[in-house]
């Protein structure tokens, strides 16, 4: 059974929350959907985002169909939390559906997997971030308040494992320099940060070219750019560059 649950959102010193994945002003509200098949699993969210306290209104749809048709008649959900073991369709399958059809909508993944190589792959296909569900409640929690803030949260785990499935030297090489290095350094221009800031938030080109009203082949020379300075291959291997880095990115408003 599908369900509406309002409940509040705020910053931990409790002042109003401003975010990329649907800023929450006074007397606006967002709207989160979560798909989930476990009913549990959707109350003890639904108890956590009560936590974070400004009004924010909770979906849920129980598997992807569901899911799909909510997003369909709800054009103002801002953030949907995806979990990837669906009854009916396989949850990377949904999350590809949903970048393409709903680019500028923010997904977060939090699933009872967390596999390296799931990850990767949510991220790879647009994930905003990837929180385990086997995680500590205040992890949860905290993961959760990042990806509020305009974060990504990706488990720390895939930073450090050895068996990491993503070419990582140069990361290595970046992260030697973390102190140092500035995107002057790089060569970055103030367009292609905007690009970057945009594609940390899990945004397509196409969603891109909608916020920076540019033509999609700008936007594809920027990305291009941007992965050749931060000496990456794709936008995973950035997220996790950007973070080595410390990086604070410029909020983008549509021009």
């Amino acid at each position: 059974m599908l369900t509406a649950t309002q409940s509040n959102l705020a910053t931990p010193d409790g002042s109003p929350r401003g975010s990329k994945h649907g800023r929450v002003e006074a007397g606006k509200l967002l709207k989160v959907l979560v798909i989930d098949d476990h009913f549990l699993i959707r109350e003890a969210l639904r108890g956590m985002l009560k936590e974070l306290g400004n009004q924010v209104i909770i979906v849920e749809a129980k598997d992807g169909r569901q899911g799909m048709q909510l997003i369909a008649e709800h054009a103002d959900i801002g953030l949907i939390l995806l979990e990837l073991n669906l009854p009916d369709r396989d949850g990377f399958a949904v999350l590809s559906e949903l970048r393409e059809r709903h680019p500028t909508t923010s997904v977060v993944v939090l699933s009872a997997r967390q596999d390296r190589e799931s990850v990767a792959k949510a991220l790879d296909l647009g994930a905003l971030g990837f929180i385990p569900k086997s995680g500590r409640r205040e992890i949860v929690l905290s993961a959760l308040k990042l990806v509020f803030a305009g974060g990504i949260y990706i488990p720390p785990e895939i930073l450090v494992c050895e068996d990491l499935p993503l070419p990582k030297p140069a990361l290595t090489r970046l992260a030697a320099d973390t102190a140092r290095v500035t995107p002057g350094d790089l060569g970055l221009t103030g367009r292609q940060l905007d690009v970057l800031a945009l594609m940390m938030q899990g945004k397509s080109n196409k969603a891109i070219c909608r916020v920076l009203e540019l033509a999609l082949p700008t936007v594809k020379n920027h990305v291009t750019a941007v992965l050749k300075a931060l000496k990456v291959t794709n936008r995973t291997e950035a997220v996790i560059a950007v973070g080595e880095l410390g990086w604070e990115l410029p909020r983008v408003a549509k021009s």
